[in-house]
């Protein structure tokens, strides 16, 4: 059934044996020796990928069902709803994860003993149930889904630049003198050739001229540091930078509305003890560190 299940969400035999870790000839053995035992066809064979047939579509429901149930079994089994111990598998942004995970993260480890922790620190987004995480911290509107969240505060997109950069180049009033202005894009946030704001309720979107685009929210503070231009990046992540003179943040009257940041899990059957534990631990946490920097 596993082997069944990677092959239709790897999209094709080679695929799923490489995730498993073993040989094509084995995948296609036990993809065979399956439906011989079915006495049905399950998949529809091409030379890029394979799709469900009629009877696979039935056929793998049942399967999720019945391994999810077999995992939530061995959970028991193992002591996880019972005591808090094991792995825990996070995720997080990556300046949100070094300034306000890690410190929550270090803390957990002392008060568990018996639970260890691998934290990822990616701004790109990790799939929990694909990349096997337990809880991940979300920046950004959540989309529908059967996965749970806690919500623990929100966050503002700012414009920013050096006071040097302002005095030489002027303070911008209103968005639609950001024109005239050298702006930094950073890529996993904004547009790099337009960045909205909010006038009375109403969105508008600003071209600006991108000098310099960035894949990280550290390479666009640092530029906006050096003088190059105007930057829009999220409120926590120029905390230190604003506190000591070296940014100044400019057009609040226009800034879109706050992003909220959420904890989101597999809400599916009972939560293990260690992701409960880390939870109800890290959730007040956070939300205190996000209202003490607001403040």
């Amino acid at each position: 059934m596993n082997v069944l299940l990677q092959v239709v969400e790897q999209g094709n035999l080679s695929a799923a044996g490489r995730k498993l870790g073993v040989p094509l000839t084995t995948i296609s053995r036990k993809i065979s020796d399956l439906e011989k035992h079915l006495g049905a066809r399950l998949l529809q064979r091409s030379n890029r990928r394979v799709t469900l047939t009629e009877a696979g579509l039935s056929y793998l429901a049942a399967c999720k069902r019945i391994l999810h149930d077999v995992a939530e079994a061995e959970l028991a089994a193992s002591g996880a709803f019972t005591t808090a111990r094991g792995e825990l598998t996070l995720t997080a942004p990556v300046v949100f994860g070094r300034l306000h995970v890690l410190p929550v993260v270090t803390a957990f480890l002392q008060a568990y003993p018996e639970i260890d922790i691998r934290l990822t620190l990616a701004d790109r987004l990790l799939h929990l149930q694909d990349d096997h995480v337990d809880v991940a911290v979300r920046i950004g509107a959540l989309p529908d889904s059967r996965l749970r969240a806690t919500r623990l505060g929100e966050v503002r997109r700012v414009v920013c630049a050096s006071p040097q950069y302002l005095a030489a180049n002027g303070l911008p009033l209103e968005p639609a003198e950001i024109s005239r202005h050298h702006c930094i894009t950073f890529i996993g946030l904004d547009h790099t050739d337009r960045w909205s704001f909010q006038t009375n309720g109403v969105e508008s979107a600003m071209p600006i001229r991108s000098r310099l685009a960035v894949n990280t929210a550290e390479a666009a503070i640092d530029a906006a540091v050096s003088g190059v231009g105007l930057t829009r990046v999220l409120s926590y992540q120029i905390t230190a930078a604003r506190g000591a003179g070296h940014l100044m943040t400019v057009l609040e009257a226009y800034e879109p509305p706050p992003v909220p940041i959420s904890l989101v899990f597999d809400g599916q059957g009972a939560l293990p003890l260690k992701l409960r534990a880390f939870l109800d631990f890290a959730g007040p946490r956070i939300r205190e560190r996000m209202v003490a920097q607001t403040g």
